[in-house]
């Protein structure tokens, strides 16, 4: 996977301290691989388009539900974007056309030698602004 072609050198450098990289076994080691997928229109009887409104907040939100479910069941995921493997996924899984591939969720129990790296967030008072 060519990183720096796809995403940037700036991009690359940004998450450089991340080790980033194309190989990813939690996505293979996972006893479960949870594909969460959008609808982006809807095909009336008649064969016309419709959209789907709002579908990536109301993904996301479900999405936000679910991961909370998952660690209250004490079971860890971590949220991982296809990049451009999004209609190869679609296609395996025989979904139709017009759901699209949000994110990928591998789920299972944490390894016994599981590294969180420890990174550093930013202060409240430089995200959050009172009013």
């Amino acid at each position: 996977m060519n990183y720096s072609r796809r995403m940037g050198a700036k991009w690359v450098l940004d998450v450089s301290h991340l080790n980033v990289n194309w190989n990813k076994p939690y996505l293979t080691e996972a006893p479960f691989l949870i594909v969460v997928m959008k609808q982006i229109f809807q095909e009336t009887e008649s064969g016309d388009k419709q959209p789907t409104y709002y579908n990536e907040i109301s993904t996301c939100i479900a999405v936000g539900i679910l991961l909370a479910a998952i660690q209250n069941c004490g079971l860890v995921t971590v949220t991982t974007t296809p990049l451009n493997s999004g209609t190869q996924i679609r296609e395996v899984l025989q979904r139709p056309v017009n759901e699209k591939v949000v994110l990928l969720l591998p789920v299972g129990y944490p390894a016994i030698n599981a590294c969180v790296p420890d990174l550093k967030r930013k202060a409240l008072e430089d995200i959050i602004q009172l009013y």
